[in-house]
């Protein structure tokens, strides 16, 4: 479990894989997206690479990156209108909601990448540190990428005493990698779309997504999705990681209307349109989902596509205007209730100043 390949996970067999084989996403050996989409093409793979390499884009921070510091005692309190959400940086996001703590896709290491020594380094420390979580219910991965699901964080968290009774709810697959590290198979749940877990009267439901899978050469092993978080009082829609395509507006329709929409809104470009939504598309579907606020997700903490480290909020900005589209943009950290939001910070124009 210890050893420099564990980070890669495991493959799904046996009565996992079984289960797999029988899941309508589940077609000639791999999971599929709900409808096409195009990956890298050997030409385009070139040309991305001289954008990577020549490129002019200010893609990391110069200055410091203003976060909000935390420990568990800040979460004592529930919060005085039942839904508050905490954005810990890129697509972590800490949710409280009808007095439930769900974590989702808890990534503290330094590098989004299987080693801590090369890749996407963070631009800011995380505001909270993983011994200082409060009790959590339920922790959501929302899918196996690395900026998404962090080796170390998840055996971490699994580990503390504190956290002994949090439920593990994951796609499809998912839980090989989580079996292999060693968690308690009676503490993990894997859905496949539309599937639901409860925890008291809060469900969590996997929804379609348009993206992919994999932490090493084989991909598509595990399935990916969006998630529907449902209390009693308040729904919460977080987007993983996905394109645009229609079927979300069914989520809306079905599930909808959602308090708080996460959306990503970073890591886009115009060669990868089908799996990564832009700032503009985020918007598109949080209007499909019927929600009421939005607070975008994936932007602010990794360098993982060409475009500006602070153009993704600025473009959200200009398409929530031109829709009339509520949004909050919290500094990392900042606990913030939809209900009673202060006015919207515009703290990233500060930083490379």
């Amino acid at each position: 479990m210890n050893g420099p390949l564990a980070v890669f996970g495991a493959a799904p067999t046996g009565e996992r894989m079984e289960r797999i084989r029988r899941s309508p996403q589940f077609r000639d050996g791999a999971f599929q997206n709900p409808i096409p989409g195009s990956l890298l093409t050997p030409g385009v793979f070139w040309r991305s690479m001289r954008r990577q390499l020549f490129g002019r884009e200010q893609r990391v921070p110069t200055g410091d990156i203003p976060i909000v510091p935390l420990a568990a005692a800040d979460f004592i309190h529930p919060p005085t209108s039942g839904l508050r959400v905490t954005w810990l940086g890129h697509s972590t996001v800490l949710l409280e909601i009808d007095g439930y703590r769900v974590l989702i896709d808890p990534v503290w290491g330094l590098r989004a990448s299987p080693s801590q020594l090369v890749g996407p380094r963070r631009f800011h420390p995380p505001p909270l540190p993983l011994g200082e979580l409060p009790r959590l219910d339920a922790v959501i991965l929302t899918h196996d990428h690395y900026d998404h699901l962090d080796m170390l964080a998840v055996r971490a968290i699994v580990a503390s005493p504190e956290q002994q009774h949090t439920q593990w709810i994951t796609a499809l697959g998912v839980g090989a990698h989580l079996e292999r590290w060693k968690f308690p198979a009676s503490r993990v749940t894997e859905l496949d779309w539309g599937d639901s877990a409860h925890i008291g009267s809060l469900s969590i439901t996997a929804q379609p997504a348009r993206h992919f899978s994999g932490r090493a050469m084989k991909r598509n092993q595990t399935l990916w999705a969006s998630w529907v978080i449902a209390g009693p009082k308040h729904r919460a829609f977080h987007s993983g990681d996905t394109g645009f395509f229609d079927g979300l507006g069914a989520i809306g329709e079905r599930y909808g209307p959602f308090d708080l929409t996460m959306i990503k809104i970073g890591a886009y470009d115009v060669t990868w349109p089908d799996i990564h939504l832009d700032p503009e598309g985020a918007v598109r579907v949080h209007s499909m989902l019927r929600g009421a606020t939005l607070l975008p997700l994936h932007w602010g903490t990794f360098n993982l596509a060409f475009h500006a480290w602070d153009e993704p909020p600025e473009r959200l900005l200009a398409a929530a205007a031109r829709a009339n589209v509520r949004t909050l943009i919290p500094r990392p950290g900042q606990r913030v209730e939809p209900a009673t939001a202060p006015q919207l910070d515009t703290w990233w124009r500060h930083v490379s100043l």
